[in-house]
């Protein structure tokens, strides 16, 4: 595998490289004579970082040295741009190389190269990402998260769900959240004060927030004091359809795909990087309520895979306003 990736140099093109090794739970170490001693953990680690010859060797040289193997690696320079993105997936011997360690040596990995960006997690033994979900008045998009995170099909902890919607102790949300001792929080907002205070003080022990159908805007200095991402789901195929209303924009437009989008928060309204989409045919046949239905299916999934991606650090800024997705 190292000799491999060895061969990778600086290029002017754009390039993915893949690399597949085997699964790791096959995987022994070199050496170890009693296997049961030593379990392997998986690793991933994102690089982004001006291009140049031998960042890739570098990459791998760190990790073989500590006794660590690369499953698969993801490499991409876009087109006349110095720029380089990677993403790595390796097993190692927590006890041959300590996450502590691990940790600095990246760090030291990321100097060498001036990195932007330079994260490693193991998922096994890192925390989980501590979210809270904000939603509105519409279920859909929230009752999934919850029944993902419920399933493990989420790496999250929901810590708590804040709405500006008044939910009665007797609702299928309000039942689930008290069941799994999840606070709920809910916050009227007007148009002259949409609590964004309050929710500053309900969020300051999270990794990111998701907005999951949550109606209200967040204001630029919202966005600056929490100072995280924010992922949000658009009903729309974004950039069309922006704003209130895009499923009835569509059918009233008669187009013949429609499409949902998550995205980050920034300032502009449904205008920050994109990290999912996802799209379904419809027809003339279509009614609203099958439009709709479509449609809120269509945002389920998107927003979700979206967590998941981000989650798994296959989200990458790229320009100033795209993403790269590994």
């Amino acid at each position: 595998m190292t000799q491999q990736l060895l061969q990778r140099g600086s290029s002017s093109f754009p390039q993915v490289v893949g690399f597949i090794r085997r699964n790791f739970s096959s995987w022994r170490f070199p050496g170890d004579r009693n296997p049961s001693t030593s379990t392997p953990a998986l690793g991933v680690h994102v690089f982004h970082c001006p291009d140049e010859v031998g960042i890739v060797a570098k990459l791998a040289e760190c990790i073989a040295v500590r006794g660590g193997n690369i499953l698969n690696v993801d490499v991409f320079v876009p087109q006349n741009k110095q720029v380089f993105y990677s993403r790595s997936e390796f097993i190692f011997d927590p006890i041959r190389w300590p996450r502590a360690e691990m940790e600095d040596d990246f760090l030291k990995l990321s100097n060498m190269f001036n990195a932007m960006k330079s994260l490693v997690r193991v998922p096994d033994i890192d925390p989980k990402y501590k979210i809270a979900v904000l939603a509105s008045k519409q279920d859909h998009c929230l009752v999934d998260l919850l029944h993902a995170w419920q399933d493990g099909r989420l790496p999250v902890d929901i810590t708590r769900v804040i709405s500006n919607h008044d939910r009665g102790p007797n609702t299928h949300v309000s039942r689930f959240l008290e069941r799994h001792g999840i606070p709920y929080h809910y916050l009227s907002a007007t148009p002259k004060n949409n609590r964004e205070s309050d929710i500053l003080d309900l969020v300051q022990d999270t990794d990111f927030l998701v907005l999951a159908r949550y109606m209200q805007i967040l204001p630029g200095k919202f966005l600056e004091t929490y100072g995280k991402d924010i992922i949000n789901i658009h009903h729309g195929l974004l950039p069309s359809f922006k704003g209130g209303n895009p499923a009835k924009q569509a059918f009233d437009a008669g187009v013949k795909l429609i499409g949902a989008t998550s995205h980050f928060v920034t300032e502009e309204l449904d205008a920050g990087p994109i990290i999912e989409q996802m799209v379904e045919r419809v027809s003339h046949r279509d009614n609203h309520r099958s439009f709709v239905e479509k449609s809120e299916n269509l945002e389920k999934q998107c927003l979700e895979k979206a967590i998941k991606s981000y989650c798994e650090l296959r989200v990458l800024p790229y320009d100033e306003n795209k993403t790269v997705v590994f």
